[in-house]
């Protein structure tokens, strides 16, 4: 059994093979895209952290190399120990060069030294401003380095000479990709951008701008703009400069993997982690009142998945601890896959709604008021019995969570003069169906103990405060 959804293997000769969520097609987009301008151009791949950004230009590059390109893949996160990011950048180049062009990458090396060498004092100045606080000793740290640098003997004719190294490396990274590459571009990914430290992420932008932006070099970004442009304000100071047009100014395209069908990735998880081994298991299948627990947290997961564009990541997270708690339980042991899988995606999806349930310091109408609130987006007509009965079983159990088990009442009582039972409270999904509502009560009290567990039960097993079953 998985504990843990690994990272998928991407075989060299179908890197989509494994893909189940069917984005060959949006690679061959871009790969359309690249042919069409071989110039040059910055392409951004925007969407949210958790979306499988980094996977896609993973499978996207193994397919671009059996097409022929020339390719470098960067991650700017696991390289953000660089103050430098020219020395970074430089170094994914050279991994590429040929025994015939290792004398112009030499050359084109040394030019970046040069350009290196000029922002020696910036860096000094931010390492010195991270882990000093004395004004004075900054300055006299930061005007050693200068000096040891010989960067600023005379200003004017330093802003000619950086404006001529900066001429130079790029006229001679043009000729070394030109003749390494023989016509088409090289198609330099840098992932992860948004996750480094603000001021790295800057210089990389930066530097990919003033430097790198030659002919025939294609970058990649994979970011999530929003975060990035949080990195931008924050090097900036100011939450009031305009992110969306500073990127702007680096981006020529920008393209979102769309979302994928919303039945897919929870299914593909649901195979996974092998839930169908826990659910129809011969012990299990003894039982009938437990033999729909499989269909039903199907049911859930796409109730839940598909409600408010849940990351592909945190599916992966719920799934995972779902999977591990079930371990706790016995063959014969109710499992009530509505409430157990909410409440796994409320611990990581809305911690502060789960600590308050766990802690017992929500109403019932405010638990109910929460409820709403979590799935308020997918509620329709098709989807409101699934919900009630989502509801009924939230509601009771934190009920019974609670009140002591010796003196608990139930949510019902019965009506002497109608001559059956009646609610003590409204459903939150629909009040002028609290027939349902009080139906699916009555049903899970109905000669079964189902109905008299409370929501320790599984928040015990959903925190592993239970012995797993080996």
């Amino acid at each position: 059994m998985n504990i843990k959804h690994l990272e998928i293997e991407i075989p060299n000769e179908n890197p989509f093979e494994n893909c189940k969520l069917e984005r060959k097609k949006y690679a061959d987009v871009l790969t359309n895209i690249i042919n069409s301008y071989t110039n040059g151009f910055v392409l951004a791949i925007n969407n949210k952290w958790g979306t499988g950004k980094t996977t896609f230009v993973n499978m996207w590059q193994q397919d671009l190399k059996n097409k022929g390109h020339k390719t470098v893949y960067f991650n700017a996160w696991e390289n953000d120990f660089e103050d430098n990011p020219l020395t970074a950048l430089m170094g994914e180049l050279k991994t590429l060069t040929k025994k015939s062009t290792e004398p112009e990458f030499k050359s084109t090396l040394k030019k970046a030294a040069i350009l290196s060498k000029h922002v020696a004092p910036i860096i000094a100045q931010a390492i010195a401003d991270k882990y000093i606080d004395t004004k004075g000793i900054k300055e006299a740290i930061v005007g050693v380095t200068e000096g040891l640098s010989d960067v600023f003997e005379n200003e004017v004719n330093e802003y000619a000479k950086k404006k001529k190294s900066i001429s130079e490396f790029k006229n001679s990274l043009s000729e070394f990709i030109a003749n390494t590459y023989e016509g088409k571009p090289l198609i330099f990914i840098i992932d992860e951008l948004d996750r480094c430290r603000p001021n790295y992420a800057v210089s990389i932008l930066e530097q990919v701008k003033h430097f790198f932006s030659v002919p025939n070099v294609v970058f990649v970004l994979s970011i999530d703009k929003t975060q990035l442009g949080n990195a931008v304000k924050g090097v900036y100071g100011s939450d009031f400069i305009d992110s969306d047009e500073y990127l702007r100014r680096f981006i020529d395209l920008e393209y979102s993997i769309p979302e994928p069908e919303v039945d897919v990735f929870y299914k593909y998880l649901f195979d996974f982690y092998q839930f169908k081994e826990f659910f129809d298991s011969a012990e299990r299948k003894q039982f009938r009142e437990l033999q729909s627990d499989g269909e039903h947290f199907l049911r859930v997961s796409k109730l839940l998945f598909t409600n408010k564009n849940i990351p592909l990541r945190q599916q992966e997270k719920i799934f995972g601890l779902v999977r591990v708690a079930l371990r706790s339980f016995n063959a014969n042991n109710y499992v009530v896959p509505h409430i157990f899988i909410f409440l796994a995606f409320i611990k990581i999806t809305n911690s502060e709604f789960y600590q308050n349930l766990k802690n017992k310091k929500l109403t019932l109408k405010q638990v109910q008021e929460k409820y709403l609130a979590t799935i308020e987006s997918n509620k329709n007509d098709d989807t409101e019995h699934e919900l009630m009965w989502l509801e009924v079983y939230l509601v009771n159990f934190y009920h019974n969570y609670l009140e002591s088990r010796h003196y608990r009442k139930r949510l019902y009582e019965y009506d002497s003069e109608n001559g059956s039972n009646k609610l003590l409270i409204d459903s939150i999904i629909n009040k002028e169906k609290n027939s349902s509502f009080l139906n699916i009560l009555e049903n899970i009290h109905r000669g079964r103990s189902e109905g008299d567990l409370d929501l320790g039960y599984f928040i015990n097993r959903l925190e592993l405060l239970e012995n797993l079953k080996i």
